[in-house]
């Protein structure tokens, strides 16, 4: 089309293409902060540098779920589906905040960081099925409907399903293997 333009024209495109490039932008740039903002505020609740970055461990979970779930139902990347990833995210870091928090209750009785994690993993399971069978059930009429929102309750399902996953098993994992290694290195300067 450019090649049959008069010479001196141009064109220019204009309309949705425009305003869904600067959607995405956006949502994306919004994404990224709304992971930052929540790693600070949860630095200072946990007065910790540590533990939000533990907990923040389960959002890549998250977005593989997301990716995985509108890769497998052939749902196309939108504003709707970028919706959906943030609200997945808030979920996901709730439920791995509940794990943590236990956790860290748990280390500061016996002082074992892998116990502490495995009795995490296991105590916290219920709250935090509940809370992702919930919002997933919640999502499901969304998401097999054929309306222009199907891909939130799609990106949200997938999301979450992953995320849950990653909240009860790499979680507590990671908490051990940082808090661990960091018993040890106080053992060693008290030695």
């Amino acid at each position: 089309a450019r090649h049959d333009l008069p010479r001196g024209s141009s064109l220019v495109v204009r309309g949705q293409a425009v305003t869904m490039t600067g959607a995405y932008l956006q949502l994306g740039i919004g994404l990224a902060m709304s992971v930052l903002l929540v790693y600070l505020i949860i630095v200072v609740n946990f007065q910790s540098w540590l533990d939000p970055f533990i907990i923040i461990t389960a959002l890549p979970g998250a977005l593989a779920g997301i990716s995985w779930s509108l890769f497998v139902t052939h749902t196309a990347l939108s504003v709707p589906a970028l919706t959906g990833a943030i609200m997945c995210m808030g979920t996901a870091t709730a439920n791995s905040i509940l794990v943590v928090a236990f956790a860290r209750e748990r280390m500061d009785v016996h002082g074992d960081p892998i116990r502490a994690a495995i009795e995490a993993g296991f105590e916290r399971i219920r709250p935090v099925l509940m809370t992702a069978s919930a919002m997933i059930i919640g999502m499901l009429p969304m998401s097999i409907s054929n309306s222009q929102n199907a891909p939130l309750g799609r990106a949200v399902m997938g999301g979450l399903a992953i995320a849950t996953v990653a909240t009860l098993l790499f979680v507590p994992c990671v908490f051990a293997m940082l808090h661990s290694r960091r018993h040890r290195t106080a053992e060693g300067e008290h030695a």
